[in-house]
């Protein structure tokens, strides 16, 4: 029986979008390991028999990043993005079965996504113009009460709609979208339409403000604009009733800036799953005009299919733990699942079940026990989560030390999947002796819009007692020891952890990773501002009652970090002083650490750091 190490965790493959092929007898998928080792990342495509007849087998192989595979109509094809020519830069290829790749492209830019025509042998590309660079200065130009139309440089040079001819390999503009920004599009299953997001900038905001939902014939290039969409829009996804085709897409619940998903029907904006209690997070077609949708419902996963005539989404089936990266053809779907004893592996089978795993065995490590909870909050207001516990342990082996592990987000949540990441590591802490509790508060995904709105301009507040909460059921059932507790997190669960300590000293130990700190100050300084003053200001903020922390704090920080700046670290470690404290900075890192021997760092420094403290 194998041993759990860091580097088993970091180097552990990761399957990512499986597509079934649209005659349902292969499955192509990507997969990556969890840290990058090199400059660039790298990734390879796999292909194996729908039916699960034969392992799968490396496609189409190279030292490269290979990513983002999709069938043609036909099944004959397998096209992929990769840089196998300049690292760096994607190009579009295609193969045939024998896994012999064809380059289509060879843009400047790169291309950043693609869409298949059915039956026209053409693609639409999502790439910036070849002659395209960074704005040398940039310039924003904001006119008094929003006369005129602002002008805003970013970095990243805007999306624009190419029409690649698979036969000739030449390009072509498609379209007139004006200055606006491509963030997504999706055909029409006939070939005829072609749907496309835009944002009015490539910065998140004010770009993800001021999106647009378009039509555009990739015959002509005419455009049709069908308004505003909701915000967050994505996963444009084609589907059909008895009047014909329509579109829907996943978007934020109006009218708050803080909720849950729903989908959306593109005509009149339609909420299709208004009032559920239970959250979309992908749609696909199902290859014969159904609406497939992928719900998180508490710790689990449901497979839902749209009635078009009750307009309500029907259970075809369910899966404990979490299902993703959903796709759909030839009568079968595929996804990649995980359970509590089982990391990410691609599962193919009919839509309602059951579904096979793709692959060998998984290593032979023995992994911690994962139990599910679930228990009411002081309000009432029914809670879940996951406490996982040292392998080979029981809750009679109690009391344990205790780390509580808070998710980001909020919107966001701990499902009953094995817990083997470089932050979400329960299963690492464990096999260290710990005892494990991922907790999931209010604000969070898998329980409707209301309970996910329900920290809008109040976090820290009822979200921070529904820990307490929990980790005072586990003190009282002799699982966890209240002396030796620790608390960690990452981005909104960072806050939620320096948080934490300023409001009590119960907790031992503390690891803030990429966390808020000052609200305001992140508002006016990350990617998602008007999110951010939704959800907290002054009071709310760490900053505000740093003064209070009296537990030794453990601050990462990836330096080149864009959606929570390095200065939020910066101000909690200058407010400490001298009290017992860390402060590591990751270089070349943005939000999620990436770098293989990074991750490696922070798996040793976390699980060392609540060891020298909760010993």
């Amino acid at each position: 029986m194998g041993e759990l190490t860091a580097e088993s965790v970091v180097d552990r493959m990761v399957p990512q979008t499986p597509r079934v092929s649209p005659d349902g007898r292969w499955v192509v998928s990507a997969s990556a390991p969890v840290g990058q080792a090199g400059e660039h990342p790298e990734s390879g495509l796999w292909l194996a028999p729908a039916d699960g007849t034969q392992p799968p087998r490396a496609f189409a192989a190279a030292a490269a990043e290979d990513r983002d595979p999709r069938w043609s109509a036909d099944s004959a094809w397998v096209y992929f993005l990769s840089d196998r020519a300049d690292r760096g830069t994607a190009q579009l290829y295609r193969a045939g079965l024998a896994g012999e790749p064809e380059r289509l492209t060879d843009r400047h830019p790169g291309i950043r996504e693609y869409v298949l025509l059915p039956d026209s042998g053409a693609v639409v590309l999502v790439a910036p113009e070849e002659k395209a660079g960074p704005a040398d200065p940039r310039v924003r130009v904001v006119r008094p009460g929003g006369a005129g139309t602002p002008t805003w440089d970013t970095v990243e040079r805007p999306g624009r709609l190419w029409l690649l001819d698979t036969a000739t390999r030449a390009i072509r503009p498609l379209g007139d979208l004006g200055p606006r920004h491509v963030v997504e599009a999706a055909a029409r299953p006939d070939g005829a339409t072609l749907a496309v997001l835009t944002w009015s900038v490539a910065d998140r905001e004010p770009g993800l403000f001021d999106p647009g939902l378009h039509l555009v014939d990739p015959a002509t290039g005419d455009r049709q604009d069908l308004g505003t969409p909701a915000l967050e829009a994505g996963s444009l996804t084609w589907w059909r009733d008895e009047a014909g085709w329509r579109l829907a897409y996943l978007g934020l619940t109006p009218p708050g800036l803080i909720g849950g998903n729903a989908v959306f029907d593109a005509v009149g904006r339609r909420n299709l799953t208004a009032g559920l209690g239970v959250c979309p997070i992908e749609l696909a077609g199902s290859g014969d005009g159904a609406l497939l949708a992928l719900f998180a419902e508490g710790l689990d996963t449901t497979i839902r299919c749209l009635d078009p005539a009750s307009g309500t989404f029907t259970e075809l089936g369910r899966a404990p733990g979490s299902l993703q990266d959903l796709s759909a053809g030839g009568g079968r779907i595929a996804v990649v699942g995980s359970t509590a004893a089982e990391p990410d592996a691609v599962h193919c089978g009919p839509p309602g079940g059951p579904l096979g795993r793709l692959g060998g065995p998984h290593p032979d490590i023995p992994w911690g026990t994962q139990e599910r909870l679930s228990y009411r909050a002081g309000d009432g207001l029914e809670l879940d989560g996951l406490l996982v516990l040292p392998p080979g342990r029981t809750r009679a082996d109690g009391p344990f030390p205790l780390v509580t592990l808070v998710h980001g987000g909020p919107y966001d949540r701990f499902a009953d999947r094995c817990q083997l990441g470089w932050f979400r590591n329960g299963q690492w802490l464990a096999a260290a002796g710990f005892a494990v509790f991922l907790p999931n508060p209010r604000g969070g995904l898998g329980h409707g819009h209301a309970f996910a709105a329900s920290v809008a301009g109040d976090v820290g507040g009822a979200e921070f007692t529904d820990l307490l909460t929990g980790i005072d059921l586990l003190v009282e059932a002799g699982v966890a020891d209240e002396n030796r507790l620790g608390i960690g997190g990452g981005s909104h669960g960072g806050f939620m952890a320096a948080w934490a300590v300023a409001h009590t000293d119960r907790f031992k130990a503390a690891v803030v990773n990429a966390g808020v700190v000052d609200w305001p100050l992140l508002a006016a300084t990350g990617e998602h501002g008007r999110f951010e003053l939704a959800l907290g200001g002054r009071e709310n903020s760490p900053i505000t009652h740093a003064h209070r922390i009296s537990t030794p704090v453990l601050i990462v920080h990836g330096e080149d970090d864009t959606n929570v700046p390095l200065s939020q670290a910066e101000l909690l470690h200058h407010a400490l002083g001298d009290r017992e404290h860390e402060f590591v900075v990751y270089p070349r890192e943005g939000h999620s650490l990436r770098g293989r021997g990074h991750q490696l760092d922070f798996l040793h420094r976390t699980r060392a750091w609540f060891s020298a403290w909760l010993a």
